[in-house]
């Protein structure tokens, strides 16, 4: 099936809606993979650049490349291959200002692609659009630094060495023994409360 910008718009902002996106969901993952895989790898194949042509195309383009994959893919390398692609389109998109367009949580797809990549200006870059221009956002905000404070500790996500074949450093391992993810969060929290 020939999924179109709208079609993926649909499905995600409202048919998934925001309680949904960040869950982990067996049956969510499986659904998106039956209806959107073929449609992601058209985006991998540079086959729907053409939606950059409009605001809701390139955030159609995002939430397929950037959110689509993790989902799709999960606990494999493949989640993380077309990162690249998103990243383009919100560099482009946010240049554009295509990101203003959008005023609800909607947003916050234009910024994901930096938080998600595992370069440190990029994480940067992340904490201040969410801080410039999703003030509001308080949760994403908090996400972008915690983000932010992995790569500074490690260079990297150690939490997806083993799905792209990384060996681990033992302060990785660490790490992940601790609690991965959920340590960065709890020791970001205890920081902002003292």
């Amino acid at each position: 099936m020939n999924e179109t910008i709208e079609s993926v718009l649909q499905y995600w902002l409202e048919e998934v809606g925001q309680e949904k996106w960040y869950e982990q969901d067996a049956a969510l993952d499986e659904d998106i993979t039956s209806r959107f895989e073929s449609t992601w790898q058209q985006a991998a194949n540079g086959e729907l650049i053409h939606w950059m042509r409009s605001s809701r195309g390139t955030l159609a383009l995002l939430i397929v490349t950037d959110q689509f994959s993790r989902n799709m893919f999960r606990g494999r390398g493949t989640s993380f291959a077309t990162d690249y692609l998103a990243l383009s389109a919100a560099r482009h998109a946010i240049t554009r200002n295509d990101d203003q367009v959008f005023t609800g949580p909607e947003r916050q797809f234009f910024y994901l692609p930096y938080m998600h990549s595992e370069s440190l200006s990029h994480q940067e870059r992340a904490v201040r659009l969410f801080m410039l221009k999703m003030p509001d956002s308080k949760d994403n905000l908090f996400h972008a630094r915690a983000h932010r404070q992995v790569i500074r500790t490690f260079g990297r996500f150690p939490y997806r060495n083993e799905a792209l074949g990384r060996v681990s450093t033992p302060a990785e391992r660490r790490y992940l023994e601790e609690g991965a993810y959920g340590s960065t969060l709890r020791a970001l929290q205890d920081a902002d409360a003292a």
